[in-house]
């Protein structure tokens, strides 16, 4: 069994921060990640808006930073998932496929996955034409015909980027205007190989050994109508990644959708647990946001674990 001061869940820019911020105040720290360190972001072709890079950074160029500024100061990696986390009377035991840590507190910054739509096909497809990620399989759609479902940031800005890949990219909206931002509207616009379909309500995803259409319904005349393409890539948002936390039997409040609430210190309603980025409920998810909550969840368990050593 190993023992650590703390326990970092997640391996994002919230957590991968809180790590940053612990190992150099001296904690032993050990921050565990199932996937691959950055979360969303590896997945984010080009990021603008985080303070510093002026020209823009690669998400995985900025991911690979804050974990080499987390290994320099100390904090130990590993790649496992967490199945359990269970009141202990030194802290807190968390179980994983391979580990017991016992803990004197957590840091819970597992993030969120991509919300899916929910429509015959979506699941049979998955894999075979359609993705979550323009970055990780654009590249597989050269000069094929793809369609992008959602208005949001996420969405457009994706299908953009599909563009350097995709010979056209359609982007599904069931409204009659974007969400994303004006700038990002803009850029789609301008982009020749781009077209909106508009007031559109996903039905099914349809092929046979690889998607070959999308059925929707037009909301202003309620025709049914089936769209040809070879990729679908969606960005409908987020679900936060919490399933692995029984918030009842550790004193947690959760929302009902599973997001995380916590006191502006970071603090949850469960002593000694903090939570920080993508799983907490808040009003913007950003990198930036993700950074401030590591920062405060780290100073904040950082002072809760100095006042329990001197009761």
């Amino acid at each position: 069994m190993l023992n650590k001061d703390v326990v970092i869940i997640g391996g994002g820019p919230a957590g991968l921060t809180a790590g940053i911020y612990l190992s150099r105040a001296m904690f032993d720290v050990v921050l565990i990640e199932k996937m691959a360190h950055g979360g969303q972001i590896i997945l984010t072709d080009e990021i603008e808006n985080y303070p510093g890079f002026p020209d823009g950074i690669k998400g995985q160029e900025l991911a690979e930073k804050m974990v080499k500024q987390a290994e320099r100061f100390g904090t130990q990696l590993l790649f496992d998932e967490v199945t359990q986390i269970e009141k202990h009377k030194e802290g807190y035991l968390i179980r994983t496929w391979g580990e017991e840590i016992l803990a004197k507190g957590i840091i819970l910054a597992s993030g969120a996955v991509p919300r899916k739509i929910g429509v015959e096909g979506e699941e049979k497809f998955t894999g075979r034409g359609v993705s979550y990620c323009a970055t990780c399989d654009g590249p597989f759609f050269k000069d094929k015909v793809v369609t992008v479902i959602g208005g949001g940031d996420a969405a457009v800005e994706e299908g953009i980027y599909l563009t350097k890949h995709a010979s056209k990219v359609f982007i599904m909206h069931r409204r009659d205007q974007l969400r994303a931002s004006k700038l990002i509207q803009e850029r789609a616009f301008s982009n020749e190989k781009i077209e909106i379909i508009w007031n559109a309500l996903p039905e099914e995803i349809m092929g046979e050994k690889k998607v070959s259409a999308i059925k929707y319904k037009d909301k202003l005349s309620g025709d049914v109508k089936i769209h040809d393409t070879e990729g679908v890539f969606i960005f409908v948002g987020y679900t936060p990644a919490s399933s692995f936390i029984d918030g009842k039997a550790l004193g947690i409040n959760m929302t009902d959708n599973g997001y995380i609430t916590t006191e502006k210190n970071g603090q949850t309603t469960a002593e000694g647990i903090f939570a920080a980025g993508d799983v907490v409920e808040k009003n913007l998810y950003q990198v930036a946001t993700a950074v401030g909550d590591g920062a405060m969840a780290a100073f904040n368990i950082q002072k809760y674990l100095e006042e329990k050593n001197n009761e």
